[in-house]
Order: structure tokens, then C-alpha cells, then sequence
């Protein structure tokens, strides 16, 4: 009974569109008053359990790290950079964009902040250049769902923590399928800009390579610093968040000087908000899968979709349709939360490492956020734009096929994922 209560009303809450966060804890709180077994004070502490984790101070700390970067002047010195390196290609401001949205990657940690940051100068250019207004929001919604994949991701951290795997090599993991994403985007990108007649926007030069390097050099040494200090081993991932924010405070407040003291509360407020929505998506979710777990919900749908198959292959694409829908209708943090413990149930009769399971789901909700109704670096990109979501969303569909082939070389090639992931490890 208590299980039908909790799916049931979670589903007729969806259906009303009530706000993810509230519809899982209302749907919680119910299960729980009816079951009648447990105090309803452990909604509470459950709540606030489920945030009280050493991995998860690093969600906040990566969400202000690209608060901090975007106000303290970096977008430009990295656009300019990628124009340099990618804007002789037709379509020049297309792969701008992505190769952009890729280095922005290496520091929010978030697909919404790397959109809207990129976005926020790219969309309005690619437009003065003549570009179709919905491609370009397709180009660069497209672009920003790397932004959970290249390290660091806060995604990868939510996975970790639910299932203990080492989120210093799921982000190692997820390095080399970012950068096949952002080369497969910027192929589509470029084959219709070539149609299209859209222009390149320079041509290749070393020197004008090395001259705008030289000015992004201290922008890129955020994820540089998160992802060596990893990969070596000299700090956590948690640690090299908080690495990170000192970093970005140096760089926009001494070196670039875009970032006076008067402007750190109204930093400090957004890295905040931002923070605050998915800490309490966490907190609810923390409560559904306690219900979930004690109700034996994980197993008995992993058992669900056993009985269907066993053959590892049909279960791996399996599982990526169900994320693939799942991504489409529910954000991606209470994704994870809901869905990770049914897939890690089914982990020995997958045969893959769980690493490499983690940045298949990752890579999943990523797509996700190309897909309305919760697509939200469709909803960020067509916002800038100015474009309605069905116009944004037509123009979305060839790279969303590059991207449903990149996820099966994700799933089916396992060292593209754990060549990396294993150099860590040792």
C-alpha cells in the first residue's frame, strides 16, 4: 500500500506540475503519515541526513566557482580563444560556441551556468551574423549539456554519492566522452552551417592562437587546477572545489580586477539560490529513496526489467531508454536520486565497471536537457534568444542523433570511458 501511495501520488503531482522538489516530498510525507510507522519528524531528519555529506559541499562550491568566473570577466578571453582555435571552420561562431561551452564545462559544473554564460554573448552574435535565430539557440543549448559531462560535474558528484564510486574518476571518466561530444556537435554544427552559407569567422593562424591563449591562460587555470589536483592526487574532489573559489576570487578580483568587494554579496546571493534549488531537490529526494528502500522498490523494479532480459546488451539499451525519458520529463538531480539505485541493483548483470555506468547515466540526462518539457538548456537557450521552445526544438533534432550515436560509443566502448578513469585509480 505504502509504495502505490508514493508512486500514485508523486505521478498525479507531476501531472499538476507541481515543482519537482515539492512534489517528491509531498508524495514522501504521505507515504509516510499513512504507513504510520514512523514519526513524521523523520521527514526532517531525513532531510537534512541527506544533504549532511562531506561530497556534496562540493555542489555549492562548483556553483559559485562559476558564479565567480562568469562576473570576473572569462567568457570573453575564452570565446576569443576558441575563435582562434575553431573559428576558421564554416559556421566559425556555430563551433565557437561549442568549443567555448567545452572550456566554460571545465568550471561551473553546470549545464544551465555554461548555457546562459556562453549563450549570453554567442546567441546575440551569431544573429548579428546572420545566423537563423533558432539555430543558433539549438547550436548552443546543444553545446551546453557538455557542461555535465567535462569535469567537473555536478551530476557525476550526486552519482557518487549515492553509490560510493570514486567521483575523482567519474571525472576522469567523463573527459574523453566530453570531448567527443563537443567534436560530434561541432561536426553538425559545421555540415549545416556549410549548407546553410554561413561564413567562417578568421582564418587559422598560430600566432592568433598563442596571443589570445596567452589572455585566457589564467581563465583555463580553474579546471586545470580542479582536474590536476584530481588526477594527482593532491586533493579531493570536494577539496578542489573549495581550491577552485579561492582560484576564481584571485583571478576576478586581483588579476582581472572585474570584481570589486562591493559585488561578493550579490555573488555570494546567486551562488546561493542556485545552490539552495538543487540542495532541497536532494533533501526531498533523500526522503523518497529512504521510503523507496525500506519498501524494497529498487529491487523489485530492477527485478521488473531482469525478467524481460538478461543479455547485458538489451539491458544497457534498455536502461538508456528509460533514462532518456526519464531525463526528458524529470530534472536531472531528482533523476539520479529516483532512478540510481534501481540501475546499481542491476550492476553484476550489466557487466560493466560502475564508473563507466555512471557516466552512461550522466551522459543520458544530459540529453535530456536538449528534450522539452525539462529541457532546460532548451529553455535557457530559447530564453536568450528569444525563439519559442517548438521552433528551438525542431532546429535541436540533428544534434540530438549525433548524440543518441555518441551515447552508444559511450555505452558499448568501455576504455573511452576507463582508460582514464583506471590511470586514476592506480
Amino acid at each position: 500500500m505504502t509504495t502505490e501511495i508514493l508512486l500514485i501520488s508523486l505521478l498525479l503531482l507531476f501531472a499538476l506540475n507541481a515543482p519537482i522538489a515539492v512534489a517528491i516530498g509531498v508524495a514522501s510525507f504521505l507515504a509516510i503519515v499513512i504507513q504510520g510507522d514512523f514519526p513524521v519528524m523523520m521527514v526532517v531528519q531525513k532531510m537534512f541526513g541527506g544533504m549532511d555529506s562531506f561530497h556534496l559541499m562540493a555542489v555549492p562550491l562548483f556553483m559559485f566557482t562559476g558564479v565567480i568566473m562568469e562576473a570576473g570577466g572569462i567568457s570573453k578571453r575564452i570565446i576569443d580563444f576558441a575563435n582562434a582555435l575553431v573559428g576558421w571552420l564554416p559556421g566559425g561562431l556555430a563551433a565557437v560556441t561549442v568549443v567555448s561551452a567545452m572550456f566554460f564545462a571545465g568550471i561551473s559544473g553546470s549545464a544551465a551556468a555554461d548555457t546562459a554564460a556562453v549563450g549570453a554573448i554567442l546567441i546575440p552574435a551569431m544573429k548579428r551574423s546572420g545566423y537563423d535565430s533558432d539555430f543558433a539557440a539549438a547550436v548552443q543549448a546543444s553545446g551546453g549539456s557538455i557542461g555535465v559531462i567535462i569535469p567537473p560535474s555536478i551530476p557525476m558528484i550526486i552519482f557518487g554519492f549515492l553509490t560510493g564510486a570514486s567521483i575523482g574518476q567519474l571525472f576522469a571518466g567523463g573527459i574523453l566522452p566530453g570531448i567527443l561530444i563537443g567534436a560530434s556537435l561541432i561536426l553538425v554544427a559545421s555540415v549545416i552551417s556549410f549548407q546553410k552559407g554561413y561564413a567562417a569567422t578568421t582564418s587559422f593562424s598560430l600566432r592568433e592562437v598563442w596571443r589570445t591563449l596567452r589572455r585566457a591562460i589564467l581563465a583555463l587555470g580553474a579546471p586545470a587546477i580542479i582536474l590536476g589536483g584530481i588526477l594527482f592526487g593532491v586533493f579531493t574532489a570536494t577539496e578542489s572545489a573549495a581550491v577552485a573559489v579561492v582560484y576564481a576570487l584571485v583571478v576576478g578580483m586581483v588579476v582581472y580586477r572585474q570584481i570589486r568587494p562591493s559585488h561578493l554579496l550579490g555573488l555570494f546571493r546567486e551562488g546561493a539560490i542556485t545552490s539552495a534549488i538543487v540542495m532541497f531537490i536532494i533533501s526531498t529526494a533523500s526522503v523518497f529513496s529512504w521510503i523507496a528502500a525500506i519498501e524494497d522498490i529498487p529491487s523489485l523494479l530492477a527485478g521488473s526489467l531482469l525478467q524481460v532480459t538478461q543479455d547485458p546488451v538489451a539491458l544497457l539499451l534498455l536502461i538508456n531508454l528509460i533514462l532518456l525519458i526519464a531525463g526528458t520529463f524529470v530534472e536531472t538531480t531528482a533523476s539520479l536520486i529516483l532512478l540510481v539505485p534501481m540501475i546499481t541493483a542491476m550492476l553484476p548483470a550489466l557487466n560493466i565497471d560502475m564508473i563507466q555506468l555512471g557516466v552512461i547515466v550522466v551522459a543520458n540526462l544530459a540529453i535530456g536537457m536538449l528534450t522539452p518539457p525539462m529541457g532546460i538548456c532548451l529553455i535557457v537557450s530559447s530564453s536568450i534568444s528569444g525563439d519559442r521552445l517548438t521552433a528551438v526544438s525542431r532546429r535541436i533534432l540533428p544534434f540530438l542523433v549525433i548524440l543518441l550515436i555518441d551515447l552508444l560509443i559511450i555505452t558499448f566502448c568501455p576504455p573511452l570511458t576507463m582508460w582514464l578513469a583506471k590511470m586514476v585509480a592506480k
